[in-house]
């Protein structure tokens, strides 16, 4: 697992990883592999938050990551889903909020992981960094 995971493998109900090199297109690749995990887990509801915040995070690696490579790992847990993105870039990550910079082009990707998702947040290592987010199934 990712070095973000603090899930004892008791809580894992099932896992997908991958490590790749991502481009303009990946993301629409990788939310058709988390749509179909989705279904096998009966966690269809979540799909659209998932894949809005999944989107968002693969576009950064694309846009700031030298060399464009992520590792992607997405997790059943008891209590819904866990996504990770670890990536080498040791730049760190944080939302624009509306004071800084309100015209400019880009930076509210992970406003929107916050808004969609129940929980988000990243670990800064000294390899690089992982963001993760949370969503949580409706009873």
């Amino acid at each position: 697992m990712n070095h973000a995971t603090d899930s004892s493998p008791a809580d894992v109900a099932g896992c997908y990883r991958m490590g790749l090199t991502v481009g303009e297109h990946s993301a629409r690749h990788l939310r058709r592999i988390l749509r179909m995990f989705l279904v096998r887990w009966d966690l269809a509801e979540l799909t659209d938050p998932a894949e809005l915040a999944l989107t968002e995070l693969v576009a950064n690696v694309v846009r700031h990551v030298p060399g464009r490579r992520c590792t992607t790992l997405i997790l059943r847990r008891p209590e819904g889903l866990r996504v990770e993105v670890a990536d080498g870039c040791a730049r760190p990550v944080r939302p624009v909020r509306g004071g800084e910079d309100a015209l400019a082009e880009g930076g509210r990707g992970l406003l929107l992981v916050e808004t969609v998702t129940d929980r988000w947040g990243t670990v800064e290592l000294p390899t690089g960094k992982t963001v993760w987010f949370e969503c949580d199934a409706k009873p």
